[in-house]
């Protein structure tokens, strides 16, 4: 994943510093910009806690404008951030850039506003390479989290809240969660941090997998 980030930016991310993965169709209610919400609070917890890097990649409908407009805070937020926090957003997203993605990073984030997540399959792919979720609970990951164990809650169980009701409770969350519980067991505790590797290979990737997806079908629609 190293390599292909730096073919394809010229840019040398740092294997031993955290980083998070953000790989999706990009729409509005993905929320992709909820991380910089709040930019000081972001490169403050960085100076306290670590370093952090983090890697975007998906594409936005051609008729989807705030899907694009999104993109665009990304990268406006990348620049913002130059020099203190590496932002990479990733061009042509495809199931290649998505294998590579869900196998290489350290923990995969995902912030849709609840509850409009149909499932989250991404995270899914993620957990069977070891990557742990850091998750709106929501989609798969109401039944997928384990606090602490196979990854990280962010915000309340999906209600049908307005996005103003939680979007600065939830970004307030997400860094906090960074900077006390995530980042300090990546890079004080490895062995923990390795512990809830494993344990998202076997609570997540055991059962959220196309063998149960298909044996529910059978049982559950198909004969019932």
């Amino acid at each position: 994943m190293l390599d292909h980030v730096r073919n394809k930016t010229g840019i040398h991310l740092d294997a031993s510093v955290l980083t998070l993965g953000f790989a999706r169709r990009a729409t509005a209610y993905k929320r992709l910009d909820l991380l910089f919400a709040d930019l000081d609070r972001l490169q403050a917890l960085v100076e306290r806690a670590g370093p952090l890097q983090i890697i975007y990649s998906g594409k936005a409908h051609p008729r989807d404008h705030e899907g694009k407009q999104l993109i665009a805070k990304v990268f406006e937020a990348a620049q913002r951030l130059r020099g203190r926090i590496d932002v990479i957003y990733l061009e042509d997203y495809d199931m290649n850039l998505g294998r590579l993605l869900t196998a290489g990073v350290d923990v995969w984030l995902n912030t849709p506003h609840p509850p409009m997540e149909a499932s989250g399959t991404s995270g899914m792919k993620a957990a069977l390479n070891g990557v742990p979720s850091f998750s709106v609970l929501d989609g798969w990951w109401v039944e997928g989290c384990v606090e602490g164990i196979t990854g990280w809650s962010l915000g309340e169980p999906a209600t049908a809240q307005h996005e103003g009701d939680r979007w600065w409770a939830d970004a307030e969350q997400l860094y906090a969660k960074l900077e006390s519980d995530i980042m300090p067991l990546y890079y004080h505790d490895p062995e923990g941090f390795a512990a809830v590797r494993r344990s998202a290979i076997f609570l997540n990737g055991s059962f959220f997998n196309t063998e149960r997806m298909i044996r529910e079908y059978i049982a559950k629609a198909y004969f019932h």
